[in-house]
């Protein structure tokens, strides 16, 4: 079922603001778990997380969004043209298929068509990125781009001509916005928040997230503002370790008081693009041991009332996820919201802190003053 939202402009006392209200479906795992197609998926379709993060490896791993559940619609071209797309933190391109994809997977899906917008402007570059198990390829364009009923002028993105394989094909969104920074965009393109932030389209140079919890309403991206009733709380502000990702340190991951992971310190990236908290696959033998989960991750439903918090240091202060928010239930049955991931030894740590962390606090990316800002709900 295709989602096609509308973007509602919302005004508040002062500046620019852009607000884009997310809805939360099923995800593309829960798609094929249920047509009977998730298990000779994965077994055709291996896959890495942490290839996602790695020059080098991959640019943007998309099997990544196999779990994915939040979207948002955006336009391209006059008259536009409307797009179901993920919100990502974790990537800067943005990319959408085009009629030149003959791709089963674009065929499924919306297409961009450069000739019915009187705005495009064609460029003989294009654009590759990797994928782990295939690759999209494609051509850069600019046009106008509308978030929210604000335009964006002169965006540059990728109109694509070959996706992967099928797995594709079952997603419910058509492209990516990437919300990371430039450092990392493929082809060296602008990312959408940059041209709002050169065109002065926000008041602010920042966004925020809110991800509502299971089948609650009210998720949104606010571009340029940050909405106080999700700060009453206050807002710990932490720096971030590197300019490319939304990335950050963190001092020790514990349960019960207790460090079980990250112990001398670690990083972390905050990914709405991720839906799980990816984590390193020591780290995740641990946690399943001291859970008392399955290697699958699996785990009783009975037992849930009775896990304790999963507790992040970070920047000096504790951020706690309780069970309610990292196990996940479906179906009668309960796992836990973590997923292993294999990273280079040189690269040290990383963690993925995914919705299931997100849904806990309201996000702040802040870009005037490259940090992160966290609020409990």
């Amino acid at each position: 079922m295709k989602l096609l939202l509308l973007l509602a402009l919302v005004g508040l006392a002062q500046g620019i603001q852009t607000r884009v209200p997310l809805r939360r479906m099923k995800s593309l795992r829960q798609r094929l778990q249920e047509q009977g197609l998730l298990e000779s998926f994965l077994e055709q379709h291996p896959y890495n997380l942490a290839a996602k993060y790695f020059p080098g490896v991959a640019v943007e791993a998309l099997e990544n969004y196999m779990d994915d559940e939040y979207f948002g619609t955006i336009s391209i071209g006059t008259p536009p043209q409307e797009f179901t797309v993920v919100f990502d933190t974790g990537s800067s391109n943005l990319w959408v298929p085009s009629v030149f994809c003959s791709s089963p997977a674009c065929r499924n899906h919306n297409r961009f068509n450069p000739g019915e917008s009187s705005t495009f402007l064609s460029t003989n570059d294009t654009l590759f990125i990797a994928y782990g198990t295939g690759s999209m390829t494609g051509i850069l364009g600019y046009d106008t781009v509308n978030v929210a009923g604000i335009n964006v002028r002169n965006q540059i993105f990728g109109l694509a001509e070959t996706e992967p394989g099928d797995f594709f094909y079952y997603t419910p969104f058509d492209g990516i916005l990437g919300l990371a920074f430039p450092s990392i965009a493929s082809s060296g393109a602008t990312p959408v928040f940059d041209n709002m932030m050169v065109q002065n389209l926000v008041d602010r140079n920042l966004f925020s997230v809110y991800l509502s919890r299971d089948s609650q309403g009210g998720s949104f991206v606010l571009f340029g503002a940050i909405d106080p009733y999700y700060t009453t709380r206050g807002i710990s502000w932490i720096p971030l370790s590197a300019e490319t990702y939304w990335q950050i340190t963190m001092e020790s991951v514990s349960l019960s008081g207790s460090p079980v992971a990250c112990s001398s310190g670690c990083q972390a990236i905050v990914d709405t693009g991720t839906t799980l908290l990816a984590i390193p696959i020591p780290a995740f033998r641990t946690l399943m041991r001291r859970l008392g989960a399955s290697s699958s991750g699996e785990i009783s439903c009975q037992a849930v009332s009775n896990l304790p918090d999963l507790v992040f240091h970070i920047h000096g202060r504790e951020f706690p996820v309780p069970p309610r928010a990292y196990v996940l239930r479906s179906n009668g049955y309960c796992s836990l919201g973590l997923q292993g991931m294999d990273t280079p030894t040189e690269e040290g740590e990383l963690w993925i802190l995914g919705d299931v962390f997100i849904r806990e606090y309201y996000v702040v990316f802040d870009r005037a003053n490259n940090k992160v800002g966290l609020s409990r709900l």
